[in-house]
């Protein structure tokens, strides 16, 4: 297995460059973050710094804590009742969980795309338009046209939609529903785009679709991906974050994690010794 990750570095992912990024470009800084469901503590003393136009990918076995935690970065754990934070977290020097942050704009900002594709029972046009128009974005019809195609554009699906934007997007099969829910995302201009599992319900074209596409978005976002494919965060991610039992194991170039980890459990988890 290891072998198989060795060569996926090698053949699908670009030259690692050989400087680090700098302070400056630190988009996302989580400094010991805790995290409760009621008195129960499923992320422990989480300590990171997360890269601008970078893909970082979160990795470890299921119950982890890893999904929890990309859930804290645009506060959504917070319409779970009874939950709490301690510690940090900043995204371009500023606190997410102050008391005077704007929610809304922050979910905005740091956008979301789920495992499992959840297009509106709408039109495909009107997916894609629905939070141009709640946010005020557009200034008259054209206007909002030309952001919908922008947004579709920039998932990779305008060419195959442009003839049916009026058709249902229930219609559409299962990988043009997960990229037109990244249009959605996409359309209401985040900075940062997070993404839970977003091919695991893909058979292997779509799924080629979508690490393509977040390849080519990192360009102007910051991604930060879960996955449970070891071979997928070897070939779309810059950065990796193992997580286990609710802790941040390692985090460093993926390249370094999937060849020369310096944690002995991340090794016997990306061996398969567990996991």
């Amino acid at each position: 297995m290891a072998d198989s990750l060795t060569t996926a570095l090698q053949i699908s992912r670009p030259p690692v460059r050989s400087t680090e990024p700098t302070e400056t470009l630190v988009k996302i800084r989580v400094d010991h973050l805790n995290f409760y469901y009621s008195d129960k503590r499923v992320l422990h003393d989480i300590s990171v710094d997360l890269f601008s136009n970078q893909v970082s990918a979160f990795i470890g076995p299921s119950g982890c804590g890893k999904s929890t935690f990309l859930r804290t970065l645009n506060r959504m754990n917070d319409i779970i009742q009874g939950t709490r934070v301690e510690g940090d977290i900043l995204i371009d020097g500023r606190h997410i969980y102050g008391s005077g942050t704007d929610v809304v704009d922050l979910r905005r900002r740091v956008g979301m795309v789920f495992q499992k594709s959840n297009p509106f029972p709408k039109s495909i046009f009107e997916n894609v338009a629905y939070g141009i128009r709640i946010n005020g974005m557009a200034t008259d019809r054209a206007d909002l046209s030309t952001r919908v195609e922008q947004s579709l554009q920039q998932a990779a699906l305008w060419d195959e939609v442009k003839d049916r934007l009026q058709e249902s997007a229930l219609a559409l099969s299962g990988g043009q529903q997960q990229r037109l829910c990244i249009a959605r995302a996409l359309a209401v201009q985040p900075e940062i785009l997070l993404m839970d599992e977003p091919a695991s319900a893909l058979d292997p074209i779509a799924t080629q679709r979508i690490e393509e596409l977040i390849y080519d978005l990192k360009k102007k976002y910051t991604i930060v991906i879960v996955t449970h494919n070891m071979q997928q965060a070897a070939r779309v991610s810059d950065y990796t974050a193992f997580f286990w039992l609710g802790k941040l194991v390692e985090f460093a170039r993926t390249e370094q994690i999937f060849t020369t980890p310096k944690e002995k459990l991340t090794e016997d988890y990306i061996t398969g010794r567990f996991g």
